[in-house]
């Protein structure tokens, strides 16, 4: 082997490695169970794009863990009314505590949009609702956004990304794998310069 393939060997197994040394610790981010923290806080934030999230915000919200419940990156014929609608079991007067945000498109976007809502309604801290794999980035961004504010993670679990042994289920590790790869990107601040899902 010629001394320029062997560094090159070197180098593409010191990739690898350093690869999966990221994937060990981006998974010990990754929440397995709800979240540990029961106070209230100013606001319930969820972040659309995936099963149980509205929901799961919507109950938060009836069980009085917080003032108002924000919804971002919601689609523009959306309202309240049509939220709520796809929820039957949640009482009317609830309508009166929902804000819709249309504006974002990945989630440095729902951070950007959220810390302008909070700063809009001066509140301090926020309950984060959004799905276990999706928590580290979220909370990487909203954490950049809001450096002041209080953030709460509440996970949810969709059955797609299920915890226990996802890697033996394709559509799991392929969620875990690519949100891992969109963890990366958001670590060098790059997902602001176009959308990412």
């Amino acid at each position: 082997m010629k001394l320029s393939e062997h560094w090159l060997a070197i180098t593409v197994a010191g990739i690898i490695v350093a690869w999966l040394a990221g994937f060990v610790w981006f998974l010990g981010l990754v929440p397995r169970d709800g979240p540990a923290d029961p106070a209230g806080t100013d606001a319930i934030v969820v972040l659309t794009g995936g099963s149980q999230r509205v929901e799961n915000g919507l109950t938060l919200l009836a069980e009085g863990k917080a003032k108002k419940l924000f919804v971002s990156g919601v689609y523009r014929s959306t309202d309240v009314k049509a939220l709520l609608s796809t929820n039957s079991q949640k009482p009317d007067w609830l309508k009166c505590c929902i804000e819709l945000g249309h504006e974002a498109d990945n989630t440095h976007g729902n951070a950007a949009e959220t810390a302008a809502w909070m700063k809009a309604e001066n509140f301090h801290s926020l309950r984060l609702v959004t799905a276990s794999y999706h928590m580290p980035r979220s909370m990487l961004e909203f954490s950049r956004a809001m450096p002041d504010i209080r953030i709460v993670p509440n996970p949810v679990f969709p059955t797609a990304a299920a915890p226990g042994r996802w890697w033996l289920r394709p559509r799991a590790a392929a969620l875990v794998v690519g949100e891992y790869m969109k963890y990366l990107f958001a670590l060098t601040g790059l997902e602001a310069l176009g959308p990412a899902p």
